[in-house]
């Protein structure tokens, strides 16, 4: 992939004419699928909390391709500004990847603090919407395009410990089916419900026990965000013009172990 975005960057790879927004991108997930969008030949505008991250990702991958917006996902302000700015420097916005996440909390459900479960609905589902009504309005609405909601296994099954985000996890995938049947046909929604990947956001769920917790996927391994990136290069694809409202499972084939016997 590095390659790959070597020769992006050196205008080996042809421009496709596309842009796109990934929010949450300065690392881990959202950082692969800009990865992959770049590799491709689109024009990529990335946001972060961390101001400093974001340009070491923007040079990572290649300025001459890349922008990115430092500020918090679920501010409007935040999400109006990257948004014009995306505009202002490729003059579309034809996909936007909603990646940006937060899991503050691990416990019962029993004893979470409401307060937590409010910022964590707030990050997760209610920021993608304030995106997918910017970008509905600066370009798709008239132009067309994708969105992609990055959810969770956590959202379509039940998550001990992690029980506020597997709900807001399980709220991007409806959010997802609202957008699909209302942004239709211009632009198709879908999300994409990756298990445990390899980065500094899931590391808790890994560190220290990596070989134990990849034993349990029948592929034998966790995920990376290479892997997340190439289900989102698909689903923003000529490849997948006919799929909308659709939510996929990017999982090592852990729920293969939910049979019986």
């Amino acid at each position: 992939m590095a390659a790959q975005n070597s020769a992006a960057r050196d205008g080996a790879v042809r421009d496709s004419g596309k842009a796109a927004l990934v929010t949450g991108a300065s690392r881990g997930i959202g950082y692969g699928i800009a990865e992959a969008l770049v590799a491709r030949g689109d024009r990529v505008c990335i946001t972060g909390r961390n101001e400093d991250a974001l340009k070491e990702a923007v040079e990572k991958l290649g300025s001459d391709r890349v922008i990115g917006v430092a500020g918090k996902a679920h501010d409007e302000a935040h999400q109006a500004v990257a948004v014009e700015r995306m505009m202002e420097a490729f003059g579309r916005v034809d996909f936007l990847i909603n990646n940006a996440g937060t899991n503050p909390v691990f416990g019962p459900i029993a004893e979470l603090d409401l307060s937590v479960a409010r910022k964590v609905y707030e990050t997760n589902v209610i920021s993608a919407l304030g995106f997918a009504q910017q970008t509905w309005k600066a370009w798709q609405s008239e132009n067309g395009g994708a969105i992609v909601n990055i959810a969770s296994v956590a959202g379509v099954s039940a998550s001990p410990f992690i029980g506020a985000y597997g709900m807001s996890k399980a709220a991007m995938v409806n959010l997802s089916l609202q957008l699909a049947h209302e942004f239709a046909p211009k632009v198709r929604v879908n999300s994409i419900a990756p298990a445990v990947v390899k980065t500094k956001f899931a590391q808790a769920l890994y560190e220290g026990r990596e070989a134990e917790a990849a034993a349990s996927y029948p592929l034998g391994r966790l995920g990376v965000p290479e892997d997340i990136g190439g289900a989102a290069a698909f689903l923003t694809s000529a490849q997948s013009d006919w799929i909308t409202g659709q939510t996929l499972v990017v999982d090592g084939g852990i729920f293969l172990n939910a049979g019986v016997g």
